[in-house]
């Protein structure tokens, strides 16, 4: 008899060899029929697997991530064999899971239209019915390569795998047999509901030199009802989708001649300015001095800082006076030269330097996706140059910071520990003593958080602020990283209060991420419709005939007097297309006015909410909407 020991702690005792699905089975008939993966002493594993030994194991479902990724990734495997069947001579390239689903590559004479996709889900339809199991055999790597001769993509991955020796992996289902090391659902019967989204070209491996290829992508759930819900959910993004509001706004554009470099537009300008505003003021109650750094720096210093050698095929460069020079993309190495300006004693300690720094970063085209993903843009960075003894309280001083400005957005958000990557500088006692620092934060503070292992920065631990929009989806924005050593490569000092020279530490840390990619949140967040102190358009003046216009710019004179963003629209169109044009560029008031309003000195108000709305005073109004942009109501 083996023990296994289930999440939770119960343990249970069976005959050797028995494998998950055998215990989920003796557990119950619900749980049988809904676990997809297991992780068997912490290593997620197909259900068939035979466990000869005492283990703890652990039953997954949908509900699991572990879970979720082998269903879509079965759900690939089901595509791409309807592929095959329908389209004989296509060939497969890779197919893994997403978030949110899945994808396939294939190598096809011409891309898959919408009716071949319809095509392909009947197909698919017809595999899940079958409930064809998913079987796991290895060969060697020449076995391997004879069996995949016919499939270049495949034998370009087993060769790169064959010089070490290790068995290849494959999975069968009928007659569909892919590379892949797993794991797998057991059988196609439990993909219940399936939707093929969309098509577009992706190169191989993402490399430009390559083959152009044809990606499908899907999603896949085992109830009807939760593709359903996630149909819908699709839906609703591509309402806020940011590019589409950002031009029918007048927010900001990207042109042919500069994929990835966002131009903003003057609507667009007057958002990023509120924006920064903002930031400025919050920091400057926090303590921190703002500082501006070169956008292009010499190859000296990003040799020194570390990042030629692992950031250097995401930088721009250039030659000057034949000298090799680098566009900065973060703005670290500019902050150690501002903090080695001047010698510090312990008495400057802790000191908090903030910079919007304009940053460049190579991404591939195929990456690139409107203000998410750019090739240049505005960092919110700040660095605080500290003791060892003062680490704790300054981290807790910027979860705090970031949770303020989260909560005015309305932005639920979870925070993740990320500890130390293969690619790391510095020793393990350094990497172990900033984590634990981080941990003691945390727990100070009483804040949960996940470990998300190897995943740090190449300098140091950090933690990664995940923020929930408005429809449910998670944007990674603020980072905290602490840092060790930086400080050595540039040899930073401080006096301490025993007359010796020390070493500082540093915290590298950012609120908003990228002012760029945060108001593409923001749009999408508030579907356009933004917090009046947001809205770049906060009043329009509407009146309605030619009689009432003077009295429309008398009133628009006082609010702009007051700080007000306000215009006249005072073209020759019905009043009712022109509330209706307001309402669709979002703008959060409409002030109508007429002979009465003339005759009372009021304004008809016209309000996103309707409780705010009404038959009002010049000064009562202005009084209102002053008071809802000095609070910032969201």
């Amino acid at each position: 008899m083996i023990r296994i020991t289930l999440k939770g702690g119960a343990v249970k005792e069976f005959e050797a060899p028995v494998t998950p699905m055998q215990i989920a089975k003796s557990i119950g008939e619900g749980l049988y029929k809904a676990v997809c993966v297991a992780k068997i002493d912490g290593v997620v594993r197909d259900l068939r697997t035979p466990i000869e030994h005492d283990a703890s194991v652990e039953l997954l479902t949908f509900d699991d991530e572990e879970g979720k990724r082998a269903f879509w990734h079965t759900a690939s495997h089901v595509m791409a064999q309807a592929v095959l069947h329908l389209f004989p001579t296509v060939k497969c390239a890779i197919g893994p899971a997403i978030k949110d689903g899945f994808y396939y590559d294939f190598d096809v004479e011409k891309p898959f239209t919408p009716e071949d996709l319809e095509k392909i889900e009947a197909e698919m339809k017809k595999i899940v019915k079958q409930g064809i199991p998913l079987e796991r055999f290895e060969l060697s790597p020449e076995q391997a390569l004879e069996l995949m001769k016919d499939d270049p993509y495949k034998v370009e991955l087993i060769q790169e795998h064959a010089g070490k020796g290790e068995a290849i992996s494959f999975f069968k289902q009928g007659d569909f047999t892919d590379l892949c090391a797993g794991p797998h659902l057991p059988d196609t019967s439990r993909i219940k509901a399936f939707k093929l989204t969309s098509t577009t070209g992706a190169y191989w491996r993402g490399d430009s030199s390559k083959q152009m290829l044809c990606r499908v992508y899907g999603t896949a759930f085992p109830k009807a009802s939760m593709l359903e819900e996630h149909l819908k959910a699709i839906e609703e993004a591509k309402r806020r989708d940011h590019r589409k509001l950002g031009k029918e706004l007048g927010l900001f554009t990207i042109l042919d001649e500069g994929p990835g470099f966002p131009f903003f537009l003057p609507k667009g300008m007057v958002l990023k300015n509120t924006l920064i505003d903002y930031w400025r003021e919050i920091h400057t109650k926090a303590g921190y001095k703002e500082i501006s750094t070169p956008i292009l720096l010499n190859q000296d210093l990003w040799h020194r800082s570390g990042h030629w050698e692992h950031y250097k095929d995401n930088m721009y460069t250039t030659v000057i006076d034949d000298t090799d020079f680098a566009l900065k993309p973060m703005n670290c190495p500019g902050g150690m030269l501002v903090y080695k300006t001047e010698p510090h004693s312990y008495r400057d300690l802790p000191l908090r330097m903030g910079e919007l720094g304009l940053v460049h970063r190579h991404e591939l085209s195929g990456a690139l996706h409107g203000l998410m993903r750019v090739r240049c843009f505005t960092q919110d960075d700040a660095h605080i140059f500290m003791m060892p003894s003062q680490i704790k309280d300054e981290i807790i001083g910027v979860v705090r910071l970031i949770d303020q400005v989260y909560s005015l957005f309305g932005f639920e958000y979870h925070i993740e520990l990320s500890t130390m990557p293969e690619d790391h500088m510095g020793a393990q006692e350094d990497w172990d003593m900033a984590t634990n620092a981080l941990k003691a934060a945390m727990e100070e503070l009483g804040r949960p958080y996940e470990i998300n292992e190897g995943d740090g920065a190449f300098y140091g631990p950090k933690l990664d602020f995940h923020l929930v929009d408005a429809i449910g989806r998670t944007w990674q924005c603020g980072t905290i990283q602490l840092d060790f050593q930086l400080p050595e490569r540039f040899e930073l000092e401080y006096t301490g209060e025993d007359g010796q020279k020390h070493r500082p530490v540093m915290v590298h840390r950012v609120v908003f991420g990228s002012i760029e990619r945060f108001i593409g949140i923001l749009i999408e967040h508030y579907a356009g419709a933004f917090p009046v102190w947001l809205a770049p358009e906060q009043v329009r003046m509407i009146p309605i005939g030619e009689a009432h216009r003077e009295y429309a710019k008398e009133v628009a004179d006082k609010l702009d007097a007051a700080g007000i963003r306000v215009t006249v629209d005072d073209r020759n169109e019905k009043m009712g297309y022109k509330i209706r044009q307001a309402q669709l560029e979002k703008v959060p008031y409409m002030l109508v006015v007429g002979a009465k309003e003339m005759e009372d000195g009021t304004v008809s108000v016209r309000a996103r909410h309707e409780d705010k709305g009404g038959v009002k005073s010049v000064e009562d109004f202005l009084t209102q909407i002053k008071e809802e942009i000095a609070c910032r109501e969201s």
